[in-house]
Order: C-alpha cells, then sequence, then structure tokens
C-alpha cells in the first residue's frame, strides 16, 4: 500500500486523531461515523470502545458482516485553502474479536489514545475493526 502513496499522507494517516469510517449494508444503504483509529503502516485499526451507546451491536459492525467494503477518510481542514489535504483509504474490512493481531491492534489504540489508559480502558474482548486497504486516494493543494 505505501508504495505509491507521498509521505505527507502516511504521516497524515499516522498521526491524525480523529477519521470518517464509512460502510454500507447487503442494500447499499450508507452510514458514516466518525472514529479513533490507528494506523500500523499496512492496516487500519479502530476498536468498539466503551464509550455510552445505546447498544454494542453496532449497525457499522453489521454492515462490515453484511458487505466488507469499507472507507475511511481522514483530512485537514484550515480556512487557508491552500493548505487542506486528505487521503481516502477504501479496502476490505473486517471485525477481530480475539487473537494476536487483536491484542496488538488494541494495544496500538492505547498507545495512541490516552483515553484509552485512563478513562475509558478497552476491553481485551473490545471488537476491532481491521481495514487491509486496497486504494489510496490523496489530495493535497498544490
Amino acid at each position: 500500500m505505501t508504495a505509491d502513496v507521498p509521505a505527507w499522507a502516511l504521516e497524515l494517516l499516522s498521526r491524525a486523531r480523529v477519521a470518517r469510517l464509512g460502510t454500507a449494508d447487503a442494500r447499499g444503504r450508507p452510514l458514516v461515523v466518525p472514529v479513533c483509529f490507528v494506523f500500523d503502516g499496512a492496516r487500519l485499526y479502530s476498536a468498539v470502545d466503551a464509550k455510552p451507546k445505546r447498544t454494542r451491536s453496532l449497525r457499522r459492525l453489521r454492515n462490515i458482516a453484511e458487505n466488507p467494503r469499507a472507507a475511511l477518510v481522514v483530512d485537514e481542514y484550515d480556512e487557508d485553502w491552500a493548505r487542506l489535504r486528505h487521503v481516502v483509504v477504501e479496502g476490505s474490512a473486517d471485525v477481530l474479536e480475539s487473537g494476536e493481531e487483536h491484542e496488538r491492534a488494541l494495544a496500538l489504540l492505547a498507545a495512541k489514545y490516552v483515553q484509552y489508559r485512563t478513562g475509558y480502558p478497552l476491553d481485551d474482548r473490545a471488537p476491532v475493526i481491521r481495514i487491509v486497504p486496497e486504494r489510496v486516494l490523496h489530495w493535497r493543494h498544490p
């Protein structure tokens, strides 16, 4: 994935604090939600954390079970439009619930977000969305 992606886009994926995750159900009905995430240089991960939610059976998880196509968008907005930029990662998503990669993803998320180490610790059974990139789109002002 990283061979054709410029350094600035990889850096944005690595340091961005929030992204928008797009999924769709089997009928193609879209859902876009803000997520915390981590990029390990090859894959993207986002956990279903302990923040208050109406249910742990989230629509994004159901969508991924029905349709594994997903996109994650990271952008930077600035009133100076010469500083605008974004990265869109399209790929295949699935949900990890246990195993070595699941544990590693939880550890990476906890290392990136202090909230996961303090007020909202990640449960070791927290579902983790994994996105395997297939295409990366990027743009910034020339």
